[in-house]
């Protein structure tokens, strides 16, 4: 198996992952004030939206590579 056909399997199972999940969420940890031996630190919730064009054009780019990786010049 060639590099182009793992990108695109990979490329297909993401975008199906991203497809279904539709979003995802992380943490994200701020320093907000520091005063001498003091540290106050800020945790944020962040939520980010996979929109469907992306999901259906990793599944249709790793479809590509998937067809033309096989081919040789």
């Amino acid at each position: 198996m060639n590099a182009s056909k793992l990108i695109g399997i990979l490329l297909i199972a993401a975008g199906a992952i991203g497809l279904v999940v539709g979003s995802f969420s992380y943490t994200k940890e701020t320093q907000a004030v520091k005063l001498g031996p003091l540290e106050l630190t800020v945790t944020e919730k962040e939520t980010v939206n996979v929109p469907l064009w992306a999901g259906l054009g990793a599944i249709a780019l790793g479809g590509v590579l998937l067809v033309m990786g096989g081919r040789k010049g």
